[in-house]
C-alpha cells in the first residue's frame, strides 16, 4: 500500500503538498499508479494517481470513514532528552506502536527546554505512513509538569520513575483501562519532590523492572507493553 498523507472531504480529496512533491520529484511515480490518501483522522481514499507537471492528484474510487482507532489509547508524557535525537527515536517507534498521544513535559532536571514540536508531528505523520496508520497519534506542545496534571485524569495516569525507596506497583497489576496516561521522566529521573506531589493529585507510581532504563528507552517499554496487550 503507498500510503500518503491529505485532506479527504465529501467533495475532494487533496494530497498534501509536501507529499504531492515526494511523490513527483522523489518517488517519481507514474499517472495511474494506485494510491492510498488518508487524513489522519479515520478516513482512507483509494484511487489511481493523476501527475500534472509538479502537481500530484488521485482519482478517487472509494472512500471509508470511521475506520477502528487502537485500543487502548496510551498517552505518554515524557520529558525531553538532552541528545534531541533519543526523543526522536521515542516518538517514532512508539508512533509505529500505536501511541495516541505525546506531551513533552518539562520538570526540575529537564536540560532541553527548547523542542521543535513542528518537527516531532512530521516524524509521527512519517511513522504513521509508515506502519500503515489511519489515525495519527496527537503531538502536544511543550508544557510544565504542574500545567500537565490539570488536564489528566488521575484514574487513568501512571507515573514510572527509579526511586526504590518510594511506593510503586508492578506493570502487570495495572488494571484493563481503554485510556492509560504514562508519565515518564528526564534523565536524572523526577525529584523526590515531583513524586510527592504526584503521588498528591492521586497519580500512582509503576516499576518498569529492575533495570534502569534510558528516558526514551523507558517511552518505548511502556509503549511496546500497550502494543503487547491491543494483539
Amino acid at each position: 500500500m503507498k500510503l500518503f498523507y491529505g485532506e479527504i472531504t465529501a467533495q475532494k480529496v487533496i494530497i498534501n503538498d509536501e507529499e504531492q512533491q515526494h511523490i513527483v520529484k522523489v518517488l517519481r511515480m507514474r499517472d495511474g499508479e494506485e494510491i492510498y490518501v488518508t487524513d489522519g483522522k479515520g478516513k482512507l481514499a483509494s484511487g489511481k494517481l493523476i501527475i500534472e507537471g509538479k502537481k500530484a492528484g488521485i482519482d478517487v474510487s472509494e472512500i471509508k470513514e470511521n475506520l477502528p482507532e487502537f485500543s487502548p489509547k496510551l498517552h505518554i508524557a515524557i520529558a525531553p532528552t538532552k541528545n534531541i535525537d533519543r526523543i526522536e527515536f521515542f516518538v517514532e517507534k512508539a508512533v509505529e506502536m500505536g501511541i495516541s498521544e505525546i506531551s513533552i513535559i518539562v520538570t526540575e532536571k529537564t536540560e532541553r527546554k527548547n523542542i521543535n514540536i513542528d518537527k516531532i508531528r512530521k516524524q509521527a505523520i512519517a511513522a504513521s505512513k509508515q506502519s500503515l496508520r489511519f489515525h495519527f497519534p496527537v503531538i502536544n506542545d511543550a508544557v510544565k509538569l504542574t500545567d500537565f496534571l490539570k488536564n489528566i485524569d488521575p484514574e487513568h495516569a501512571f507515573v514510572a520513575h527509579c526511586h526504590e525507596n518510594l511506593e510503586r506497583i508492578d506493570l502487570k497489576k495495572i488494571p484493563q483501562l481503554k485510556q492509560l496516561t504514562f508519565l515518564i521522566g528526564p534523565e536524572g529521573d523526577f525529584s523526590e519532590k515531583e513524586i510527592t506531589f504526584l503521588a498528591e493529585n492521586k497519580i500512582r507510581a509503576v516499576s518498569l523492572g529492575n533495570q534502569r532504563l534510558r528516558t526514551e528507552t523507558a517511552g518505548v517499554f511502556v509503549a511496546a507493553w500497550n502494543y503487547y496487550n491491543m494483539i
